[in-house]
């Protein structure tokens, strides 16, 4: 199920805490670029992504000297809307969670 149809649910208050908490927690493309620009090398936007086991890969290998470093500019915008959307996803469930928690008391 989609983000937006996941979303149909909650209610106007729901929804601007889901704004708030998404605001603190997505990751920005600015960010993710220019650690790539300058730490790509060492895997830096890859740690800033959460894909900690191929930073780590990525630091040892000097990325792929280079290589696995350039070819990696060309993911990093769909690998960061797939994090911001499953970042949103689980927000979503916490705050559905909390609503039935609510209601239940």
């Amino acid at each position: 199920m989609n983000n937006l149809q996941l979303k149909q649910d909650l209610s106007s208050h729901q929804l601007a805490i889901l704004n708030s908490e998404l605001e603190t927690n997505k990751k920005l493309p600015l960010i993710a670029y220019l650690l790539w620009f300058f730490l790509g090398g060492l895997g830096g936007h890859r740690y800033y992504l959460g894909n900690v086991g191929m930073g780590i890969a990525m630091t040892l290998t000097l990325g792929g000297l280079g290589i696995w470093a350039f070819i990696d500019v060309f993911f990093i915008g769909g690998r960061l809307k797939e994090i911001n959307q499953k970042t949103e996803s689980d927000l979503i469930m916490k705050i559905k969670a909390m609503g039935s928690q609510n209601l239940a008391s």
